[in-house]
């Protein structure tokens, strides 16, 4: 056991290095989102002032449009100063702050690992892109290719992209996984209590059977990915499998870690990488099309992968070390 855990200690360096790196980069997303909305020419005769009558809502994976007229500008900032909230809110908790735990897992290895909002998100973050990546791989060496929606509009796309994991993770993870679990796990009727177990499940309902609740995940993680291909602007069928592992690990990390964290996971794969995306397709005037092969892109998906593998062989090796600990006692 000495051994394993020296071995998980080793790996706690890089893993707090590669979390460290990949925060400042998606720090510095939220001002490269708000210059391509308010200052770059993607659009072409479009700009944020542009009028939108309507905002696309997902319920039970059915997309519906709420008549709602507004500036694409307007609603851009509202939802972007939304997930500035919940960074700031993942950031300092909830039993410490993204500096403190990763000083922690540094000096004294994942035994010093805190239940940092920010820190988790990060980290199953990067495990989702190795399990994209790894999907991807093995479906297109059997001829399945996943092609994205065709967008008239560049700055809509964005747009699009950046309100989704508001109106995504409202539809499938608060509804179809929060509001069942408080049918099933509550004990008593109160209105507090049930606001509070849709913010973070497992703090504020006794959860006494997993299995229930990984069946409800996956079912709305399948969910989740056939939306993908059959409502509002379809992908190719090849996003399904992709799109499905997304829900279900967004819907454990809802469950295990709560909202806010859940959101901001959906928030990096679509507003975090394609700000990036899209700036670099304004600054050097090229389709965005063109832009998945840069070299910037190559080295952040490489980033993510190396560091979504650190993070899974953490997890197997505290398992490990946390089954062991855990036969000692007992048989003590």
């Amino acid at each position: 056991m000495l051994h394993i855990d020296k071995i998980s200690r080793v790996l706690s360096i890089p893993y707090s290095a590669f979390i460290s790196v990949i925060f400042g980069i998606m720090i510095l997303s939220f001002p490269i989102g708000a210059y391509i909305v308010f200052n770059s020419d993607i659009g072409n005769d479009i700009n944020f002032q542009y009028p939108t009558d309507g905002l696309d809502f997902f319920i039970g994976g059915i997309s519906y449009k709420l008549p709602i007229s507004f500036q694409l500008g307007d609603a851009f900032i509202i939802a972007w100063a939304i997930y500035l909230i919940l960074f700031s809110i993942s950031f300092i908790g909830p039993r410490g702050s993204l500096t403190s735990t990763l000083s922690s897992v540094m000096a004294e290895g994942w035994r010093g690992l805190k239940d940092n909002g920010l820190t988790n998100m990060i980290t199953w973050f990067a495990i989702l892109i190795l399990f994209s990546v790894a999907i991807d791989f093995v479906q297109e060496s059997f001829g399945v290719k996943i092609e994205s929606p065709q967008s008239q509009n560049n700055l809509v796309q964005f747009f699009q992209i950046t309100v989704a994991p508001l109106t995504e993770e409202s539809g499938f993870r608060v509804l179809l996984i929060g509001v069942p679990l408080f049918l099933i796990f509550s004990h008593r009727a109160s209105l507090k209590l049930f606001f509070k177990s849709l913010w973070r499940p497992s703090s504020y309902l006794h959860i006494t059977n997993y299995r229930k609740v990984m069946a409800l995940i996956i079912t709305v993680g399948i969910f989740f990915g056939a939306a993908h291909i059959i409502s509002g602007t379809p992908w190719s069928p090849g996003k399904f499998t992709q799109a499905a592992i997304a829900g279900v690990i967004i819907g454990w990390v809802y469950v295990r870690y709560g909202l806010g964290p859940a959101i901001l996971i959906h928030w990096s794969t679509n507003y975090f990488i394609y700000s990036y995306l899209f700036f670099i397709s304004a600054i050097g005037q090229v389709p965005i099309s063109d832009e998945t092969a840069n070299p910037f892109s190559n080295t952040l998906e490489q980033l993510l992968i190396v560091t979504g593998a650190i993070a899974i062989s953490i997890k197997i090796l505290n398992y490990i070390i946390s089954k062991r600990e855990s036969t000692a006692i007992n048989q003590f």
